[in-house]
């Protein structure tokens, strides 16, 4: 009997669902994601049926025979064509191998100890490893990132990533490191539609490069000499991943800062020597500027339409001539084009300057360090759309030392000796994103960080090295024309002398003292005591 005030629990009726009902269900749950993965790796589904198919037919026999004209066909194609070799068939399977075996084992302990897990309603949440593509020297993970964050969070444990999985350098890409192939052909509309499938933009997924086997080490042979250089894709260096780095010139100017004996030369020269066959037809002129005395330039002389390196008065006149160049193609140009087209009647000009710092900061006569700085900002800002480049090296790129930096579109960083220094060179957060030129070793000459097109992300490249000897028939066999120097009629000459200063005798100067306690000390000597 319930009377008032008695506690009285109601608790609702329990649904227990048949022990049958919930077999059922795991069993559907479990073909379910059976079916899917089978359908995400198609390839792995049918080699394992056709394993066991032919197992089922021809027994021993039918797996070994297969396996080894597969190898045979695999060994012949790689001594065909490696690259492709690597691009469809040992790559995929590398990475699928190096997926499962390495990354998964430590994905969780390497997230969560290098700060990029989360937790969501009191459980950990994971950046998810979506796919491993490896080649010669890169691995290549694709990772979709966890709701809230954002590239930059990968991009400032750039270091941490690298050692968790035992490499010495990673990269972060927040976009895909490839780009779509061009296709040609009947089935062009085709694969270009497969092409914008694949290479969508994917805001959610961000790609960490880790360096497996550094391909840098060896000491980089010089390019092969284009007859007509291509101006947009100039081979100068050797990529991680084994391809050519190709510098886009036209319509832009090229800052390189590096340390002392960091292999700024071989930059220099690789360009030099990209650009040979253009400047014995009158392609290319170039001007060059050696502060050092001609140490660096001068055995490549016949190259040069222009060479300066011993006045300082020679240099200026040299800018201030480009200067003339670059007034005169302005008028000339305005209204017809907006960027220059090379051609022989009309040369691609191109300044080259060694040791920028020379010019802009340690030259003594303030007037000359004024007027070259004042050409040297004219022809940043307004000569590279009228084809008068500037191609400059220092080893300090401080903003005191080079008060226009930031008017260098394609920067180049060699091993330098202060973290600062990357971000000086190559822009605000490279250093975060994977360029740690202030880390290079001792074999390093010639290795650098480039900025890829169309993306932010920095890549590190050796650049080919070009010796003495590589020079010096440079020189014999692609000589600039005689009349190279001519571009004005107002440009007649090739260098200024160094004008003769005559001597001025120096006023006697006496102590650093105020002139009313000289006078009184002068009065005083003056007086017997």
């Amino acid at each position: 009997m319930v009377t008032a005030g008695d506690l009285m629990v109601v608790r609702p009726k329990r649904f227990v669902l048949p022990m049958w009902l919930v077999v059922l269900g795991l069993v559907l749950r479990w073909a379910a994601r059976v079916c899917w993965w089978c359908l995400r790796h198609p390839v792995a589904v049918g080699l394992a049926v056709a394993a066991v198919v032919l197992y089922t037919e021809y027994g021993w026999p039918g797996l070994i025979v297969p396996l080894v004209l597969a190898s045979a066909v695999s060994a012949l194609w790689r001594w065909r064509d490696e690259a492709s070799w690597w691009r469809w068939c040992a790559g995929p399977l590398l990475g699928r191998f190096r997926q499962v075996v390495v990354y998964r084992r430590a994905w969780q302990e390497a997230m969560t100890l290098c700060g990029l897990a989360a937790t969501y309603d009191h459980l950990p949440v994971l950046p998810q490893l979506l796919r491993v593509r490896s080649d010669q020297a890169l691995d290549v993970l694709t990772v979709r990132m966890v709701r809230g964050q954002t590239p930059a969070d990968f991009q400032q444990v750039t270091a941490n990533l690298a050692y968790a999985f035992g490499r010495r350098h990673a990269r972060v890409y927040s976009e895909r490191p490839d780009t779509p192939p061009t296709r040609t052909g009947y089935w062009a509309l085709l694969l270009g539609w497969v092409d914008r499938l694949r290479f969508r933009d994917r805001p959610t997924l961000v790609y960490l490069v880790l360096v497996r086997t550094d391909a840098l080490r060896p000491v980089v042979p010089p390019f092969d000499i284009p007859a007509v250089p291509d101006f947009t894709a100039l081979p100068l260096a050797r990529r991680e991943d084994l391809g050519t780095w190709s510098l886009h010139l036209l319509a832009t100017h090229v800052l390189i800062g590096g340390a002392t004996r960091s292999g700024k030369g071989s930059v220099l020269w690789s360009l030099v020597r990209s650009l040979a066959g253009g400047i014995t037809s009158g392609l290319v002129r170039l001007w060059v500027i050696d502060p050092k005395g001609g140490m660096e330039f001068a055995m490549g002389r016949p190259l040069f339409a222009r060479f300066a390196c011993k006045s300082f008065e020679a240099m200026a006149d040299l800018l201030d001539e480009a200067v003339t160049v670059m007034r005169e193609r302005q008028t000339r140009l305005a209204g017809i084009v907006r960027v220059h087209t090379p051609t022989e009647a009309d040369p691609l000009v191109v300044v080259v300057i060694d040791e920028m710092a020379a010019l802009t900061a340690y030259l003594q006569d303030v007037d000359l360090r004024k007027r070259i700085a004042g050409s040297l900002g004219l022809l940043l800002s307004q000569g590279a759309g009228v084809g008068v480049l500037v191609v400059a090296a220092l080893q300090d790129p401080r903003k005191e030392v080079l008060p226009f930096r930031d008017l260098f579109p394609t920067r180049i960083a060699l091993g330098l000796t202060e973290a600062a220094q990357v971000d000086l060179v190559l822009g605000d957060g490279a250093r975060n994103r994977g360029a740690l030129a202030d880390q290079m070793p001792r074999w390093a000459k010639g290795v650098g960080y480039v900025i890829l097109d169309g993306t932010p992300e920095p890549m590190r490249v050796r650049f080919s090295y070009v010796s003495d000897d590589d020079i010096r028939d440079l020189a014999q066999r692609y000589p600039a024309p005689a009349d190279a120097a001519d571009i004005l009629a107002q440009v007649g000459r090739e260098s200024t002398p160094e004008p003769a200063r005559p001597s001025l005798p120096r006023p006697r100067r006496g102590p650093l003292l105020p002139d009313a306690l000289r006078t009184i000390l002068d009065t005083d000597q003056g007086e017997p005591r």
